[in-house]
């Protein structure tokens, strides 16, 4: 089933992981049964009203992947088959690398399953793994609204990430569209460059066609050089359920506006850059290429791993619907919530204001919520994902 278990005990505590969403959107992580497409479809509507917020709507277990979100944008960085990263820095010229983070940023979408998603992280929740020379830590640094600070570092190639995720989920009648709140922040260290961008929005189509898309605009700044690419990501049309997936975009200097390179294609198959000057047309990414054949991580220290890991907080529940135990999955689901708000209760009483452990938090109406990671470097994590 792709997934590792360490019992718990003296070699550390419990952990289930699963296999990466693939190409396809799907995975060991994905096998079992649901109720049919109409009844899930049903269920939602009768559950929410147009504009409600759904960041506080708990899905019951029969709706969830066996992974938290934490894991989901952690394996959108580390779950690569081919290294797009490392190259964003070895570009000759300012244009290359620009190219080059272009071309990784589109890698970090995944395909996505519709009536399935992973577990709302709790507050303090953490994921930490590492891949190659590249370690990766998320942390749920807000529980409403739900935050999630990652850092990612390579010291090897001098690469410095640094991404702030606040999802907004609103009903739309037929839809519910999630807007991404949040910078991401790529830095070439070796470059002295800094590569500011933001994510696409997030839609699930409920009718006529039910899907999942990523839409809308992306602009990825680079400050020092001035270069910027704006992409725009298009969606499944209203009355066609056939996926269309296209990207297209342009980079430019924004002081002239003249276009330099053209982008074009889909984020799911294959991405070109067009050189307006020469014509010369290259592929920056292949999406089969780097998203298939990818493999589950593995704990390769179990003595070490926190009890805040997600794949530790959440490896009954995870368990339980991967065996398709439905009323253990809603036992464990509810347990772990229960003692979340105990918890919270707890420190409310005690008039204590909750800190994270990784980040320090700042927000503002003009900048949004900014997390500064506390240590220089990720160390190395106790779970590896597989190059």
């Amino acid at each position: 089933m792709g997934l590792v278990q360490v019992s718990e005990g003296e070699v550390g505590p419990r952990v289930v992981l699963t296999a990466p969403l693939s190409l396809e959107g799907e995975s060991d992580a994905s096998d079992y049964k649901a109720p049919n497409l109409l009844q899930r479809i049903l269920s939602l509507l009768s559950n929410v009203r147009p504009g409600s917020d759904l960041t506080r709507i708990q899905l019951p277990p029969l709706f969830n992947l066996p992974k938290s979100q934490l894991q989901c944008y952690g394996e959108s960085v580390y779950c690569i088959k081919n290294d797009m990263l490392s190259k964003c820095g070895k570009g000759e010229t300012s244009l290359e690398r620009m190219i080059a983070v272009v071309g990784w940023s589109i890698s970090t979408l995944r395909p996505l399953m519709f009536g399935v998603a992973p577990f709302n992280p709790i507050l303090g929740e953490t994921h930490h793994v590492s891949t190659a020379s590249l370690n990766v830590l998320l942390e749920q640094v807000s529980h409403h609204p739900p935050v999630t600070a990652l850092h990612a570092t390579d010291e090897k190639e001098n690469i410095d990430m640094i991404w702030c995720h606040n999802p907004v989920p609103k009903f739309c009648g037929t839809k519910i569209e999630t807007e991404v709140h949040g910078k991401r922040e790529l830095k070439l260290l070796n470059r002295q460059e800094t590569y500011v961008m933001n994510s696409p929005k997030l839609v699930i189509r409920l009718l006529p066609f039910p899907g999942v898309d990523w839409v809308g605009n992306v602009t990825i700044k680079c400050e020092e050089t001035g270069l910027q690419a704006d992409l725009y990501y298009k969606g499944s049309s209203f009355l066609s359920n056939s996926g269309n997936r296209s990207v297209k975009g342009n980079i430019f200097m924004p002081s002239s506006s003249k276009t330099i390179c053209e982008i074009n294609g889909h984020w799911d198959r294959t991405v070109t850059v067009k050189d307006i000057t020469t014509g010369k047309v290259n592929v920056i990414y292949n999406a089969k290429e780097a998203l298939s054949g990818m493999k589950t991580p593995m704990v390769k220290d179990p003595k070490v791993v926190m009890p805040s890991e997600s794949a530790v907080v959440w490896a009954e529940l995870s368990q339980a619907i991967l065996s398709r135990s439905w009323d253990k999955a809603k036992q464990a689901k509810t347990i772990v919530e229960e003692r979340e708000r105990e918890v919270a209760k707890e420190r409310k009483s005690k008039s204590e204001i909750w800190v994270p452990k990784h980040f320090t938090i700042s927000y503002s109406k003009e900048s949004g919520w900014e997390p500064t990671p506390n240590e220089r470097w990720v160390p190395p994590a106790p779970i590896i994902a597989p190059t």
